[in-house]
């Protein structure tokens, strides 16, 4: 039977391209975001095993009974990806503070949330994978992202002690910290930023969403049985 793999964030960018990859490894994908996109429209079009949720991850409130519903209706999950995120690019001195409590909202504790919810039908299957995608900008930090760089480094942190809470129950939980990639969220990328993030790559380029999808499927894999507490980075290394 095919296992059952929730994908936050699922619309476009790295969350579509990991529903993509899921499908054609012939997982059951239920993927949650505030809307349809047309690409993930088309996907369900040729993908009878990919179920749609509309959600708004950052109103807190509603996660616990959207997990119960989920579990209901779909039956117990054997993967949580917490993809969904939010960066807003600006300096803190001017950040207003309904932007970092939406940001800290979505980006932390809806991951901590669900993973708590989630944890549970993991833990009566005695298996399961947490997958929290997170960023090189936890660790090298940049100008303007100070907010979005604090809820990486927390997802990072939090990964560490969940995996040592659950791990005698067959569970692991690790990190995906994606580099720069060309989506929507770095759109602002451009012109010779851009180029100088590709110079600093031994690769001369950018990962790619599915550079960083195939990441998060070996560790959906038995192969990465043993890989827990930890952090894959997939940045075509700019960060070497």
């Amino acid at each position: 039977m095919s296992q059952l793999v929730i994908v936050t964030g699922a619309s476009r960018g790295l969350g579509l391209a990991i529903c993509q990859q899921l499908l054609l490894a012939n997982y059951t994908v239920l993927a949650l975001a505030r809307t349809l996109s047309d690409k993930l429209i088309q996907l369900q079009q040729h993908n009878t095993q990919l179920h749609f949720i509309a959600i708004d991850l950052s109103l807190l409130d509603n996660i616990q009974a959207l997990c119960a519903d989920m579990v209901k209706q779909y039956g117990r999950p054997y993967a949580l990806i917490n993809n969904a995120a939010v960066g807003y690019d600006g300096v803190l001195a001017t950040m207003h503070n309904s932007e970092i409590s939406n940001l800290l909202n979505l980006n932390i504790q809806a991951p901590i949330l669900l993973s708590k919810y989630l944890l549970r039908p993991m833990l009566l299957n005695q298996t399961g994978r947490i997958i929290n995608i997170s960023s090189i900008i936890a660790r090298t930090g940049f100008n303007g992202l100070s907010v979005y760089a604090a809820s990486k480094a927390a997802l990072e942190g939090f990964t560490k002690s969940l995996a040592r809470e659950v791990g005698k129950a067959g569970i692991t939980v690790n990190c995906v910290a994606p580099g720069y990639m060309q989506t929507e969220m770095t759109n602002s990328l451009q012109g010779d930023k851009l180029e100088s993030v590709k110079r600093r790559s031994p690769l001369g380029r950018l990962a790619t969403p599915d550079d960083a999808a195939s990441a998060v499927l070996y560790l959906l894999s038995e192969q990465a049985n043993a890989i827990t507490g930890t952090t894959i980075t997939v940045d075509a290394g700019s960060t070497a």
